[in-house]
C-alpha cells in the first residue's frame, strides 16, 4: 500500500478542513420582517475577543444551529442564552462552547443572540425585549424541528447568569403576547420542554440581585411592579417547566439566594425540580474544565435530561 506523506502545506489544510466541520449548520434570523420594538440608529454591534468572545449592541437578533450527527443525534435540542448582565454576551464561553458540548451528547445546541435592552436601538418596553427574541427562538426552532432532526416536544433552554434570568422568564411568561404575530411561526408554542440554570439571575429585589444585570433591564430606579414581574421566582405556575439549577456558595456576583428562592417556588407550585449547589466555584466558571470537582456538573445535567418524564 503507498503511503501517503502529508507536508506542513496539507497539514495545515487538514486541520482548516477540521475547524470548518465544527462550524455551526445554519444562521437564522429571528425576524422575517420588522425586528418588533427596535429602530434602525446609527449603534454599531461590536463582536471583539477580550479572552472571550463579547458581542455588544445587538443589532440583528439570531440563532446559530449546531447539529449533532445524524448516528449521534437523540432528538432533543437544547436553546442556549449567554449571560453578561443585559450588557453584552459571553457569546464562546456561554454560548457555541456549550453547543458543541451538547452536540457531544447527541443534542442539538442552538445559541441565541439576543437583543439587550442598553441599546439605542430599542424604542420603547426595553425589558420586554430579551423575552420577544426568546419566544420567536422557541417558536423557530419548534418550526424547523423536522428540518434539523429535531423532537418538538424535546426542546429546552439553558441560560448562564442573566442568561439564566432570560430563560427562567421564558419558562414562565412563554404565553405571554408580548410582539405582534409575524408569520405562522408565531401561532407554536413557545414554552420550553425543560430548564437548565446556570449561576442565574432570578430576584430583582434589593437584598438578593445582581445590581449591574437589574439596572440593565429595569433601569436604575424600577417601580415594585417591575421588580415583582421579572423577579421570576415570584411567577411560577404549576404548568413552568421541570428545571435543574446549578449555582456555587462563594458565588459574589449572583448570590446563591436566587436559586435557593427559585427551588423553593417551584417545590411550592409542585414543579420538577433539582438543585446542585457547589461549596466553591464563583461565577462565569461555564464548564469548569479547569476545576477538578465542579466540572462533574455537566454529567449531573446529561443524567437529569436523560431521566425526564
Amino acid at each position: 500500500m503507498n503511503k501517503i506523506r502529508l507536508t506542513p502545506i496539507l497539514i495545515c489544510l487538514v486541520t482548516l478542513m477540521g475547524t470548518n466541520l465544527s462550524a455551526q449548520d445554519a444562521i437564522v434570523s429571528l425576524w422575517p420582517n420588522k425586528i418588533p420594538n427596535q429602530s434602525p440608529s446609527k449603534e454599531k454591534e461590536e463582536d471583539v475577543v477580550e479572552d472571550i468572545r463579547w458581542i455588544r449592541n445587538v443589532q440583528n437578533p439570531i440563532i446559530e444551529v449546531y447539529l449533532p450527527g445524524k448516528g449521534s443525534a437523540n432528538g432533543r435540542a437544547v436553546l442556549i442564552f449567554p449571560g453578561g448582565g443585559y450588557h453584552g454576551l459571553a457569546y464562546d464561553w456561554e454560548g457555541s462552547d456549550i453547543a458543541k458540548m451538547l452536540n457531544s451528547k447527541g443534542i442539538a445546541g442552538i445559541v441565541v443572540k439576543y437583543r439587550l435592552p442598553l441599546s439605542k436601538s430599542i424604542t420603547e418596553k426595553k425589558e420586554v425585549v430579551p423575552l420577544q427574541d426568546a419566544q420567536r427562538a422557541m417558536r423557530l426552532v419548534r418550526s424547523r424541528a423536522k428540518e434539523w432532526n429535531i423532537n418538538e416536544d424535546e426542546i429546552g433552554v439553558i441560560g448562564f447568569s442573566a442568561g439564566g434570568h432570560l430563560a427562567s422568564t421564558l419558562g414562565v411568561y412563554y404565553g405571554e403576547q408580548v410582539y405582534e404575530k409575524q408569520d405562522d411561526v408565531d401561532d407554536l408554542n413557545a414554552r420550553p420542554n425543560f430548564m437548565a440554570l446556570i449561576y442565574p439571575v432570578i430576584s430583582m429585589e434589593d437584598e438578593t440581585t445582581h445590581v449591574g444585570t437589574r439596572g440593565a433591564l429595569l433601569g436604575e430606579n424600577p417601580t415594585d411592579e417591575l421588580i415583582n414581574r421579572f423577579s421570576t421566582h415570584k411567577n411560577i405556575s404549576e404548568t413552568t417547566p421541570p428545571t435543574f439549577i446549578l449555582h456555587a456558595v462563594d458565588d459574589e456576583a449572583v448570590p446563591v439566594e436566587n436559586s435557593v428562592l427559585l427551588f423553593s417556588s417551584l417545590k411550592n407550585k409542585g414543579v420538577p425540580a433539582t438543585m446542585h449547589i457547589y461549596p466553591t466555584g464563583g461565577h462565569g466558571f461555564s464548564l469548569a474544565l479547569q476545576d477538578k470537582r465542579l466540572k462533574g456538573w455537566v454529567g449531573l445535567l446529561f443524567d437529569w435530561i436523560e431521566n425526564l418524564e
